[in-house]
């Protein structure tokens, strides 16, 4: 769908920047973008790397593990569908830790696995179940206690001072995570 979307936006300007007979704007927006996005690639490898290295140790060393033991009685009691000590918990916990350090790249696997972990036990394969629900809307708004990708962009296009954006990041994803989990309460009511 959002493919679909930007294909859309893409072809309006085009199309309304050649009725206007600006080519000359159009083929250096066309050029200049692909730079833009090829030096943001180059810039923001690095720093992805660096945390999915760190995530590979930590998931290697056990680390995700004893934290997974430490957030399983609150895990417990927002996923009450899944059984207390299913793996499932620990990919939810690395998926959780991973977007707290805002990297959303390197969460998606853990998310994935979570969710085909949760699938495993789920009685009806084609509609999603409470947990899976209750995890995609946790995802979705998952509290950010690091947004890396947010201060690397920013230092990228010379912020004074990139990490400014801490505190309102946690304010507002930790507001969105309780609403999303009001939200998803008050539909599991019904």
């Amino acid at each position: 769908m959002i493919n679909k979307l930007w294909g859309i936006l893409i072809l309006f300007g085009s199309v309304h920047l050649i009725c206007l007979g600006k080519y000359e704007l159009l083929n250096e927006q066309i050029l200049k973008s692909g730079k833009t996005a090829f030096e943001m690639c180059i810039q923001l490898f690095p720093l992805i790397s660096l945390w999915l290295g760190i995530m590979s140790i930590a998931k290697k060393s056990g680390l995700l593990k004893r934290i997974s033991k430490i957030l399983e009685p609150i895990l417990v009691y927002i996923f009450p569908d899944i059984p207390k000590g299913h793996e499932a918990f620990g990919y939810i916990s690395s998926n959780l830790i991973a977007n707290m350090f805002g990297l959303g790249n390197a969460a998606t696997p853990f998310g994935i696995k979570a969710m085909e972990s949760m699938n495993s036990i789920n009685k009806n394969k084609k509609v999603a179940s409470r947990s899976m629900i209750t995890f995609l809307l946790m995802n979705t708004a998952g509290v950010t206690l690091v947004p890396t990708t947010i201060i690397s962009l920013r230092l990228m296009h010379g912020s004074n001072n990139p990490s400014i954006v801490i505190l309102p990041c946690l304010v507002i994803s930790f507001l969105s995570l309780v609403c999303a989990l009001i939200i998803d309460r008050l539909f599991a009511l019904r």
